[in-house]
């Protein structure tokens, strides 16, 4: 057929179709409503730009038209005559149609992309197999992560860098997913086609015909695609046309987990390095290095999301003679960060404000309200609690929401969440502005009573099998101690904040039930500086109350921080008597005789050897007086701890080997976690005689077992003093490489939970060990760092160890 035919076809084609509207009195939006064909395809038909629709387009146009069959017939064959026209061969592909909204030149690279190297890797590893007659479609990747973490960035990278592998050209579709309007999928198609050198006039008007010819002139070309800014799957899955031979790069802050077959490639921010690489290839490297310490708190303060680290830098280059400091101070400012984080159109509010307000209602509120919880990341249970949920399962869709819209991640911790800081910043800014003071509270409220009541339940699963420790109380949270004792860690954070919170507005009484709770489980897990916080904060609202009995059970905890966590002996001792006061006041026997404990206890610690013995006496007394066998065994332990130190070994023995049997019988039942991790601290101390005695076999079993005891119920405290013992014992056996491989692990141990005074032992030992190898440079390196650790020592043990610590280092 001749052009000139082909052109009155086209011409009659159009003709028609508006002469039958007119004719049923018409307009093309009221054609479109009765019809169901979009006015955009009936507005592209009559102007000739869409000359051969599909059948079934023509026929839902009928009914509203009236036509008559063989006007309907006749419709049907001038659109059959466009449609089996071919198509012009394609001009080569060119980078872009200038002017369009959504295509245009491939955006320039940038100079410093830095931290994405393995992330690009991964991007060109996808080229290796495309066009080997094996693939039938094209590869896909999706590239998500929080706003501003440099997707697009990333993509264009990559395009750039894999120019040579696409000789057909690289397409930059702009799908502006984040804006209120995003782009339809005909549209994008319609320029693809346009870019692949298909005349306006010859694309048509329906999507799935305009899918079928994107497809067919990609089939044998070596094509890159960038979709930028996918909105979700409904817009993507028609643009995924490219052949075997094709790459589609397709950057979306959703995780479009509805697509098949595409790789994934989740985007965090930067490592401390890369992040601080970036900001040097900014303002220069001789900047930073001249400020390195204000430069590692920058990038930390702009939670090394490479566009706030972007902005910052642009500052920072605009304003030469700033010293970095001077933006640091801004940034501490919470309330002010994100207003500091702009420079001219970039702002970090901004791009975090177009994810929030694709959000569902509901997901908006789960969004803002999870700012008040205290640390970084959070669990379902919370979000629940904050928006009154009836069921975990209504909270859990909101977290997945937020989770696909990359405003929450996932944490490491399975089931939990975590915000990125200046996520948590913007919700809370969110939360100010869009609820009310009282609201705000009263969710605050809610989340510090679940977290202190959950809490309290699961510190009660930690009582020792004694025959008067209330039994754990059944909650739908755990199934037995192993589920109390992971949510205890986990959360620590959250739950500590909350007691203080609940004991800031004068809440007493849950205070005390938690700390209370939690006594025997603070020798399984936690650190020094909670126990602190919680006893004391106990111990305040026991006097706040006037209760003399709950005073000095939680002085007493505070006693036995203070010594065996804070190693401070002289505060200690100082506690103890104080609670002894308030045990007598009150006429308890057992919290009398628990401050003889814990004042003899200090004692020891502090050597001070002469005044334990009638204090241990005391205490055995009192315990018995009270009935209370579990006390009597920890102060006959204590006691010949007190015999060996004293160099009484034999003595000891009969003491530990009475406590040894008490432990093994077992008592009303299966034995807790607390029955045999006291067991194993009574083992270590056992040991310790054996190792005095001669029977070094013998100790090194008992220090195994309690190793192996410590290890199942997560004890880390004694795990670190158990390692630290083997060690010593292994280094005076003659088996060095043993010895400092266990010492080498408490010390590991012992700088996770913050025991000063054993690291600096452990440390000691370590140097002691090298001494022996004949590594001086090894020795003085262990004594350096011991002494640089004595100033958080109490006065008079850092003063002790300063001493002899410096003796040995003057004299290598």
């Amino acid at each position: 057929m001749t052009n000139a035919a082909r052109g009155e076809n086209a011409a009659t084609f159009k003709a028609l179709l508006k002469g039958h509207r007119v004719r049923a009195g018409l307009t093309q939006e009221e054609l479109a409503e009765g019809s169901g064909v979009s006015v955009r395809a009936i507005s592209d038909m009559e102007r000739g730009i869409a000359k051969g629709p599909q059948r079934r387009t023509i026929e839902s146009l009928a009914g509203p038209l009236s036509l008559t069959d063989e006007e309907l017939i006749t419709l049907q064959k001038v659109a059959k005559q466009s449609r089996t026209q071919p198509v012009a061969a394609p001009a080569p592909a060119t980078p872009g149609i200038y002017g369009s909204p959504l295509i245009g030149v491939l955006p320039a690279d940038v100079d410093d992309l830095t931290g994405r190297e393995h992330d690009l890797g991964a991007l060109r590893a996808l080229v290796a197999d495309l066009g080997d007659g094996r693939r039938r479609a094209g590869r896909v990747a999706v590239l998500s992560g929080p706003p501003g973490t440099g997707k697009t960035t990333l993509a264009v990278r990559t395009a750039h860098d894999l120019a040579a592998d696409f000789p057909d050209g690289r397409l930059f579709l702009k799908l502006r997913g984040m804006s209120s309007e995003p782009n339809e999928p005909a549209d994008v198609l319609h320029v693809i086609l346009r870019s692949l050198g298909v005349d306006a006039v010859r694309i048509p008007a329906d999507l799935e015909d305009r899918v079928s010819l994107c497809r067919s002139l990609l089939q044998d070309r070596a094509t890159l695609i960038v979709l930028d800014d996918a909105a979700d799957e409904a817009q993507v899955r028609p643009l995924l046309v490219g052949g075997p031979r094709c790459l589609t790069l397709i950057s979306s802050r959703q995780m479009l987990v509805g697509l098949e077959g595409a790789s994934r490639h989740s985007l965090d921010v930067l490592g401390e390095d890369e992040a601080v690489a970036l900001l040097s290839a900014i303002i220069g490297s001789g900047r930073v290095g001249r400020e390195r310490s204000a430069a590692l708190e920058l990038v930390e303060l702009c939670g090394r999301l490479p566009l706030a680290l972007r902005i910052a830098g642009n500052r920072l280059a605009s304003r030469p003679t700033w010293p970095l400091s001077r933006l640091v101070e801004q940034l501490r400012d919470r309330s002010r960060r994100l207003t500091t984080l702009t420079a001219g159109d970039l702002t970090v509010r901004g791009v975090f404000e177009l994810s929030y307000r694709q959000l569902t209602p509901a997901a908006a509120m789960v969004f803002r309200r999870l700012a008040v919880v205290p640390a970084a990341d959070f669990s379902v249970g919370a979000a629940m609690v904050l928006i009154e949920a009836q069921e975990e399962d209504d909270a859990a869709l909101f977290l997945e929401e937020l989770a696909d819209a990359s405003l929450l991640q996932t944490s490491q911790e399975n089931g939990r969440y975590q915000f990125h800081d200046l996520l948590r910043v913007f919700a809370m800014e969110r939360l100010t502005q869009e609820e009310t003071p009282d609201a705000v509270e009263a969710a605050e409220n809610r989340l510090a009573d679940w977290l202190v009541r959950t809490a309290t339940a699961a510190g009660h699963y930690f009582q020792p099998s004694d025959g008067t420790s209330p039994p754990p109380v059944p909650t739908s949270s755990f199934d037995d101690h192993a589920g109390a004792g992971r949510w205890l860690e986990v959360e620590r954070r959250n739950w500590l904040a909350a007691v203080k919170s609940v004991a800031a507005r004068g809440d007493h009484r849950p205070v005390l039930d938690l700390s209370e709770s939690m006594h025997w489980y603070s020798e399984i897990g936690g650190t020094a500086s909670t126990w602190y916080d919680v006893f004391a904060l106990a111990a305040d609202a026991a006097v706040a109350i006037g209760g003399k009995r709950e005073e000095a059970v939680h002085r007493n905890y505070l006693a036995w921080v203070l010594t065996t966590l804070c190693d401070q002996p002289d505060e200690a001792a100082k506690m103890a008597r104080r609670a002894w006061d308030a045990a007598v006041e009150a006429g308890d026997r057992r919290e009398q005789a628990w401050a003889r404990v814990y004042l003899s206890n200090a004692h020891l610690r502090g050597g001070e050897l002469k005044e334990s013995a009638a204090l241990f006496d005391d205490a055995v007394r009192l315990f018995e007086e009270a009935g209370y066998p579990l006390g009597l065994h920890v102060a006959r332990a204590m006691r010949g701890t007190y015999l060996y130190r004293n160099g009484q070994f034999d003595d000891a023995a009969v003491e530990f080997e009475a406590c040894v049997r008490y432990f093994e019988q077992g008592h009303d039942g299966a034995s807790t976690p607390v029955d045999e991790t006291t067991y194993a601290y009574l083992l270590l101390r056992s040991a310790q005689n054996l190792t005095a005695l001669g029977s070094a076999g013998l100790a090194l079993a008992q220090y195994e077992t309690a190793l192996a005891l410590f290890y199942r119920h997560g004890a880390a405290m004694g795990q670190g003093r158990a390692l630290q013992e083997i060690g010593k014992l292994l280094r005076c056996q003659g088996d060095p490489a043993a010895a400092r491989d266990r010492l080498t692990r408490a010390l590991a141990v012992f700088e996770r939970i913050g025991l000063t005074q054993s690291q600096v032992d452990t440390l000691c030992d370590r140097a002691a060990l090298s001494d022996e190898q004949g590594d001086p440079a090894a020795a003085r390196d262990d004594r350096e760092r011991a002494l640089s650790l004595c100033d958080r020592l109490g006065r008079s043990e850092g003063a002790k160890f300063r001493e002899r610590l410096t003796g040995h280092l003057n004299a290598s």
